[in-house]
């Protein structure tokens, strides 16, 4: 584990077993066995497995909320627009086992009040993205761009090559699409 301190501790492990159970399958006291601690010690910083989800969320959205902000506060030229894509893969770094849980637990994160807060931040960083007048291919480019971050943690995995050029490549594609919504080109 390369986080070190116990509530970071907590959330690897939590993520570790949904990961390999499943949200629903994985229970406190499984979570407190793999760390080697006791419920109690567990409860003192999560009272529940909701808890250490949200907290992992809060760790992602600060500095998504810091994007948004700062996003909000620049002209919408296109290099802003860039600078938002360069800020928000750099907040995505180390955050695919978060992403992971999302995607393999689609049905819990319906239920999680979470799901919607993330969905919230999506839209705000698209409109940071997007022109007021922009087309509907134009929306889709700056959605797709953002989703390309998320998918590219995923598809790219596979791929022979140093993760830090993989992660440049997409910031690249979502680029490309964000300065093609920019231009308005819808052909």
């Amino acid at each position: 584990m390369a986080r070190g301190n116990t509530r970071q501790r907590i959330q690897d492990v939590a993520l570790e077993l949904f990961g390999e159970q499943g949200y629903e399958k994985t229970s406190l006291r499984e979570i407190a066995e793999r760390l080697d601690v006791t419920k109690a010690a567990l409860y003192y910083h999560f009272k529940t497995k909701e808890d250490i989800i949200i907290s992992l969320f809060q760790d992602l959205t600060r500095p998504m909320d810091e994007v948004i902000e700062w996003g909000r506060e620049q002209p919408q030229t296109l290099e802003t627009k860039l600078e938002i894509l360069r800020r928000y893969s750099e907040a995505l770094a180390g955050a695919e086992p978060l992403f992971r849980f999302m995607q393999e637990n689609q049905a819990a994160m319906r239920e999680l009040s979470i799901g919607e807060m993330f969905k919230e931040r999506m839209h705000a960083l698209v409109d940071l993205l997007k022109e007021p007048d922009a087309s509907l291919a134009d929306q889709i480019r700056c959605f797709t761009a953002l989703f390309s971050m998320h998918a590219g943690m995923f598809v790219l995995k596979e791929l022979e090559g140093d993760p830090e050029e993989k992660r440049k490549s997409i910031l690249e594609v979502a680029g490309d699409l964000v300065t093609q919504a920019h231009h308005g080109k819808d052909a």
